[in-house]
């Protein structure tokens, strides 16, 4: 069988199957409601714009500046020509926001975590990563140079982490990776006891917060903050994809000889284009909106809140969790790309997601709140999935 014919029969399997994905093309801006070409205005509850920066003037008016100032790009990687002081500014920034020492930005944090790992790892050092890790981990950590062994610990199992850790004494560098919220479960990381194994067995933690940077913590700075480890944790990575703006971008911040070892060695950071100026100034933008203005964060949370109280009220068991993501599980993949297809005939889009995506059996229906939703959105979304799942 040849190349085509055989990804025709795959392709095939899946439709009939149901598992099959298909793109919807929106045609307006990101906020609590956006269009969608065959469907019009929808009800967004699938977005990273959690605190619904990603039509926030002051950001768009901040693109169109550095627009007009830098032009669109600087068609280099960073250590040729394409570093800008936008870069450096941005840096900066997020550095003293996560309280750190040093940043690196990266044009997204799939290129951070593939980046960083593989940089800072060595033979005779070890990964030790968390199982339900997001994909870019997953992928970072196959990356290593093949003497740098890798340990996967059970979801949040801190006897497992630690079992891991006590037979580790032989390595050099014991580099323990978890997300700081889960993007599929929405659960929140247990840093506080991950932090204390580390020191109790000399490991370094690396902390991806990418769902959790902007969304949670007193002042948006994530599972960090949440968990009272603001100027511990030694490696902090994330996005401006997600809650800053929605636009794109990553970064690395850590200590200097982190960063330093980055910017000579990430293999993501030396062979790709520089993240545009217009972006970073966007997402520059966004982290001085969210300093200036934490309530937003309050008010998200209270949001969420609610979301779950309508949800209980109408009989839904959504899994537990202080992240703005709230999954509902449906077991089977087709069953939940069924519900999301009916939610969006109600003008609500939300996303199924099913194997290989999450393990196979846990498909689920994943919502995910934005303050830029209103109390009104989200009765009418809860109404509507009452009456989706009535009809199943």
């Amino acid at each position: 069988m040849d190349l085509y014919s055989n990804l025709q029969n795959r392709l095939q399997a899946m439709k009939e199957g149901g598992t099959y994905k298909e793109y919807q093309y929106l045609t307006a801006p990101m906020s609590n409601k956006s269009n969608i070409e065959k469907y019009n205005e929808v009800i967004v509850l699938c977005s990273n714009n959690y605190i619904g920066l990603c039509n926030n003037k002051e950001i768009i008016q901040a693109g169109h500046d550095a627009l007009d100032k830098y032009g669109v790009g600087a068609a280099s990687v960073r250590f040729i020509c394409g570093t800008y002081d936008i870069h450096r500014q941005l840096e900066q920034e997020t550095a003293d926001f996560m309280q750190t020492e040093s940043c690196l930005t990266y044009m997204t944090c799939w290129n951070a975590n593939t980046g960083v790992i593989p940089a800072i790892t060595f033979e005779g050092d070890c990964i030790i990563s968390d199982a339900l890790n997001h994909a870019s981990i997953i992928d970072g950590c196959r990356m290593v140079n093949k003497k740098v062994e890798r340990f996967v610990y059970k979801h949040s199992d801190m006897e497992d982490l630690e079992r891991i850790l006590k037979e580790s004494d032989r390595f050099n560098t014991k580099l323990v990776i978890t997300d700081g919220v889960f993007s599929m479960e929405g659960d929140i990381a247990k840093l506080d006891e991950i932090y204390a194994l580390c020191k109790k067995y000399g490991a370094i933690l690396m902390v991806d917060d990418s769902h959790g940077m902007g969304v949670i913590g007193k002042t948006g700075r994530g599972a960090i903050e949440y968990h009272n480890l603001l100027g511990k944790v030694d490696i902090i990575t994330g996005t401006y994809g997600k809650a800053l703006g929605g636009s794109a971008g990553g970064f690395v911040a850590a200590r200097q000889e982190v960063i330093d070892m980055c910017i000579q060695a990430s293999r993501t950071s030396l062979f790709t284009n520089s993240l545009p100026p217009v972006v970073a100034a966007m997402a520059l933008k966004a982290i001085q909106i969210l300093r200036k203005d934490p309530s937003i964060i309050e008010s998200l949370h209270k949001k969420v809140k609610y979301l779950r109280q309508r949800l209980h009220e109408e009989g839904f068991e959504p899994l537990e969790g202080d992240s703005a993501i709230v999954p509902i599980i449906v077991k089977e993949t087709a069953k939940a790309i069924e519900i999301a297809k009916a939610m969006l005939k109600k003008n609500v889009y939300v996303t199924g997601f099913g194997f290989p995506v999450v393990p196979e059996g846990t498909a689920r229906i994943r919502i995910q709140v934005s303050d830029a939703l209103s109390y009104e959105d989200i009765d009418y979304s809860v109404k509507s999935f009452k009456e989706v799942f009535d009809n199943l």
